[in-house]
């Protein structure tokens, strides 16, 4: 199988040839470098200062050295992982896992294997059974047909292993009102270097939520964390 998009991006920050960035869109930036992550900043509700595109800027060539170090790479935070069963459900299992843990619940296999899975019945719902609900959506869109056509997207989301990544996180944090940030571990940021007990955020959604609004209360992130090629779990 052919690498995704994703996986290309991880290689490219472990072996140094991209640096990952967060760019402030108050000053109109041009975006000559190839972006990975894309928040939630194309809701109408969020206030322009606070939009950002996290970007992988793409070097020229495996030896050549980074020109600077970037501000996501210097944040090192400590949590404790919650490992998830890899079965395809991997990133909804963390997610609802996470949601249930903020309320003070905590799921068992069972519970988490359900409710995982309505997580991607309702992404499957607003992505594809209609055209007015897919349009709530649009920064999924371009996720998904980046790497493929929708058709073929719809095609294979309703099996039970399908793999939950970016567009989804783009669906979910959304329409869950829910604020979600992805972390990957250090040593995978800094090159390959095999040290670092730590993790890096590389990518957030939703962050409008964390804060309180007229029509609810602010949401607690919850804190998934990508191993560099096809597994999520949570952190807490």
């Amino acid at each position: 199988m052919a690498e995704s998009l994703t996986e290309s991006v991880m290689a490219g920050l472990a072996d140094g040839t991209a640096s990952f960035e967060y760019v402030d869109t108050t000053e109109a930036p041009s975006f000559s470098l190839p972006f990975a992550s894309i928040s939630s900043a194309f809701s109408g509700s969020r206030p322009k200062q606070s939009l950002f595109f996290a970007r992988i800027g793409l070097g020229r060539g495996a030896g050549q050295a980074r020109q600077g170090t970037s501000q996501a790479l210097k944040k090192v935070e400590h949590f404790t992982v919650r490992r998830v069963a890899g079965d395809g459900r991997c990133m909804f299992r963390a997610l609802v896992q996470g949601m249930a843990l903020n309320k003070g619940m905590n799921l068992n296999a069972t519970e988490e294997e359900k409710e995982a899975d309505q997580l991607r019945f309702a992404v499957m719902d607003a992505i594809c059974r209609s055209d007015k609900r897919r349009s709530l959506y649009e920064e999924a869109l371009i996720a998904i047909t980046v790497e493929e056509s929708l058709k073929r997207y719809c095609q294979r989301i309703p099996s039970s292993n399908f793999w939950g990544g970016e567009s989804e996180l783009l669906v979910l944090s959304r329409m869950c009102s829910q604020p979600i940030t992805v972390y990957i571990p250090e040593s995978e940021a800094k090159q390959g270097a095999r040290w670092g007990t730590g993790y890096i955020p590389i990518a957030e959604y939703g962050g409008e939520f964390t804060k309180p609004s007229k029509d609810r209360k602010a949401r607690k992130p919850v804190r998934l964390l990508y191993n560099g090629s096809n597994h999520y779990d949570l952190l807490i």
